[in-house]
């Protein structure tokens, strides 16, 4: 069953490439438009081929070997570094373009969308840190990453560090021209196949105050240990612990300025947020579509389960919420790229998306019905990737309090 929605190579016009659902106007730019073509061809041409001769599918991961390899691949094609900024050599892509390049990628269906541009441990994990970095950080940990060459994770979140980001236990002490760092970051996306991390410390020498400072960790180092033996709920290994035991930093890599690390880190929360939802929607999408293909071809009763009135209407209901929420966030999209900062709105599409997304998936195992909850189906696994999504990056129940705090002001 075919469910990608990438256009054609030769449909480059804006006005040719379709919706993820229904016919309509592009709403990205030529680019935008070109790069979904091509990145289109390239996943179900080179990609599909490797994720055949590998084995790959969503729930038995490619080893690091593969993974550089499309990155390298990526990077030569002109996709890896795409969303970094155009001094480094990106595209300075707007925003809403960004968004719907990302869409078709998860929209795609394949297990290696990803890592196309390096989503869990590439160039978006470092293109906001060009401005705070030196020349030699720049050559030794970013340079190296936006070329597909090395990979990093982004260590903040702890045991007792999670929705407050603040609460950071793992301390790093100054000695001399290093820092020794101490702790153990949990559930840090991306670390098992990671070279590098952005880590978030304590520098403070008192318990009452916060002060957390960001480093740039070699996790090949004496020291530091990834323990990855564990598995998220959609069955993949590509989240993992990182384990500082006297772990002895050069204080060069200290990255901007000490105590500053969580403002380096939520600088641009209300950007991110909202480019976590691209991923939710293609998701969604390929859920929503492998339901419809479904009804219409499972018999029941002497005729198509599409033609019951019961499935219609669900199916509907699955399109409207995905409809509703794309619209959302590529209404933010959009005021992001006209210059405001609409902090409010980017929870609303996290929160939005995310709810809706997973109500899609939901829907779609229930059409589905046996078939629907067994292991190794695409629906049950995007049931349970969906289902992750309403906590990471921010829970639904976080989102809510930023929304009231932003209507209600100092007296939330």
């Amino acid at each position: 069953m075919d469910i990608t929605l990438t256009p054609s190579a030769v449909a480059t016009d804006a006005s040719a490439i379709r919706a993820p659902l229904f016919d309509g106007p592009f709403e990205g730019s030529p680019r935008a438009a070109e790069l979904i073509a091509r990145i289109g061809d390239f996943l179900n041409g080179e990609l599909a081929d490797l994720v055949r001769e590998k084995g790959i599918d969503h729930e038995h991961a490619p080893d690091k070997d593969t993974l550089r390899h499309v990155w390298r691949r990526s990077h030569a094609m002109g996709f890896y570094g795409m969303t970094l900024p155009q001094a480094m050599g990106g595209l300075g892509l707007s925003l809403l373009d960004h968004v719907l390049v990302k869409e078709s990628i998860y929209a795609s269906g394949s297990p290696l969308a990803p890592h196309v541009f390096g989503e869990l441990s590439g160039p978006p994990r470092v293109g906001a840190l060009a401005k705070f970095a030196t020349p030699a950080q720049m050559a030794q940990f970013i340079q190296p990453v936006a070329q597909g060459e090395k990979a990093i994770c982004f260590a903040l979140t702890e045991a007792e560090a999670g929705s407050d980001a603040g609460a950071v236990q793992t301390k790093a002490r100054r000695e001399g021209d290093v820092y020794v760092l101490d702790g153990r970051k949990r559930f840090i996306s991306g670390s098992p196949f990671a070279d590098f991390a952005v880590l978030m410390a304590s520098t403070s020498d008192d318990p009452a105050r916060r002060e957390v400072t960001a480093f740039f960790v070699d996790l090949t180092q004496p020291g530091v240990e990834v323990q990855s033996g564990y598995k998220t709920m959609a069955g993949q290994s590509t989240t993992g612990d990182i384990v500082l035991t006297g772990c002895r930093v050069p204080a060069a890599n200290l990255i901007g300025e000490p105590g500053k690390g969580l403002a380096l880190a939520l600088g641009r929360i209300t950007v991110n947020r909202l480019l976590h939802c691209p991923g939710m929607v293609g998701l969604a999408t390929v859920a929503l579509k492998d339901a419809r293909d479904y009804a219409r071809t499972r018999r029941q009763f002497g005729r198509s389960i599409a033609q019951f009135q019961a499935i219609q209407h669900s199916l509907a209901d699955m399109a409207t919420q995905l409809s509703a929420a794309r619209a959302l966030m590529l209404s933010t999209a959009r005021q992001i790229d006209a210059g405001g900062d609409p902090r409010a709105e980017s929870s609303m599409a996290k929160l939005f998306c995310s709810e809706a997304a997973f109500r899609v998936a939901d829907a779609a195992v229930q059409i589905h019905g046996g078939e629907g909850i067994v292991q190794g189906r695409r629906v049950e696994f995007l049931f349970r990737m969906l289902r992750m999504y309403r906590v990471l990056t921010g829970t639904s129940e976080i989102q809510k309090n930023i929304i009231a705090r932003e209507l209600i002001g100092d007296a939330a």
